[in-house]
């Protein structure tokens, strides 16, 4: 979540969105750290994934822009090393052999800045392993959300999508205009049930959606979300549970010398 202005809830982060890292953590396996390695979790969260990664024998840190998330990955593991920090202007230089990073890059703009702080942190060739939203992501909800802000008259709250969710084409160029030379890149479908059944797109709203909502009063928060469901029911409401229509990048790309 490293470089995001929206504070995030913990609790509820670890509480009822585990799907966020559980469904990624094959991209450990991508990313293939070996004993020793110096890699920076960019964007950690609450610690789960820089857990995995540390478990291989490799050296860790832990970096996010939330300090209640640093909070809990230093209350969840309490031995690993964690620090605040902003992806827009990381204080490494030339310090890691890999930076590792899953569903965050899509909440930091300009990406651009984030590339370039990344490619100060890695040593010469080393690699980039992320992996976040790509174009087409969430869309369904998204344009829910803003769909039902523009029928209560809410349209201030209707413009507040600052997600970025790049094409490979895309973010594959911005990298290598960056100095980070793509050998991997795929944009795939990850249908996702959110957890707590029929409560489960309320959670998304609170967890995720508090940029659309920002300065609305509660009853106001509950109308929307009432709207959101239902113009989401018919075609993300299976057997019980809602279906994000969640669509991600995951890109290796290694350090070489700027254009």
């Amino acid at each position: 979540m490293s470089g995001s202005a929206t504070e995030w809830d913990p609790q509820l982060y670890d509480g009822k969105h585990a799907y966020v890292w559980t469904s990624a953590a094959d991209l450990v396996d991508l990313l293939a750290p070996r004993p020793g390695e110096r890699i920076l979790d960019l964007g950690c969260g609450t610690g789960h994934l820089t857990a995995k990664i540390s478990a291989t024998g490799a050296r860790v840190t832990g970096v996010d822009a939330s300090g209640p998330m640093i909070a809990k990955a230093r209350n969840n593991y309490p031995k690993l090393h964690f620090e605040v920090g902003d992806a827009l202007s990381l204080p490494y230089r030339e310090e890691f052999d890999a930076v590792f990073s899953n569903a965050t890059l899509h909440w930091i703009r300009p990406p651009e800045k984030v590339a370039a702080s990344i490619w100060n942190a890695l040593r010469p060739g080393g690699r980039l392993v992320a992996e976040f939203g790509g174009r087409g992501n969430l869309q369904s909800i998204v344009d829910a959300v803003t769909g039902a802000l523009t029928e209560a008259g809410l349209h201030d709250n209707a413009r507040r999508n600052t997600l970025y969710f790049p094409t490979i084409a895309e973010y594959t160029t911005l990298l290598e205009g960056q100095g980070l030379a793509v050998t991997y890149a795929v944009l795939f479908d990850r249908p996702t049930p959110l957890e707590d059944g029929e409560n489960g797109m309320r959670h998304w709203l609170a967890m995720f959606g508090r940029s659309f909502l920002a300065g609305l009063p509660d009853d106001t928060r509950l109308a929307i979300g009432r709207r959101v469901e239902g113009r989401l029911r018919p075609r993300h409401f299976i057997k019980g549970a809602w279906v994000a229509d969640y669509r991600r990048i995951r890109v290796v790309a290694h350090k070489v010398a700027r254009p």
